[in-house]
């Protein structure tokens, strides 16, 4: 096992030579018994941010998602104490809640990002309404509104 001495600098400085050859992306030489070496993963590249028609496409449907909404939330004409008119409600309430995701799906295939928010919000706003609807009839108050009108 004695033999000569070896000089470790020159041997080392002949490897780096070899690796600084190599491409980068070129994958390591697998040793006698291991597992291959897997290639890197390679990302996506990042989508950009929309401009022009697309943006005004996701602007189009956040802003519908606001007049629903507000038309919704603020400007119901109608009572809707029980029966047929608080189903009606409560699936205009669905629809704000439905407008909200449909501007948010839009907006996050965007990369809109304010819009995005706008449209979270009008998702909560939805959500918000149908849960006021429920809870009010599901025992949350003291006296409890009911679903049917009694005659």
């Amino acid at each position: 096992m004695t033999g000569p001495p070896r000089d470790w600098d020159k041997e080392l400085a002949e490897i780096d030579k070899v690796i600084a050859k190599q491409p980068l992306g070129a994958p390591k030489p697998a040793t006698p018994g291991a597992p291959a070496a897997l290639p890197a993963p390679r990302s996506a590249p990042a989508a950009p941010v929309a401009r022009g028609r697309d943006a005004l496409g996701g602007w189009v449907r956040v802003v519908l998602g606001v007049a629903v909404a507000t038309g919704v939330a603020l400007g119901w004409p109608y009572r809707h104490n029980c029966g047929l008119p608080l189903y009606g409600y409560l699936a205009a309430s669905a629809g704000v809640w439905l407008a909200g995701v449909w501007g948010a799906v839009a907006s996050w295939r965007r990369r809109m990002a304010f819009a995005h928010l706008i449209a979270l919000l009008v998702a909560l706003t939805g959500a918000v309404l149908v849960a006021r609807v429920i809870l009010d009839r599901t025992g949350y108050p003291k006296t409890p509104s009911t679903w049917s009108c009694s005659p």
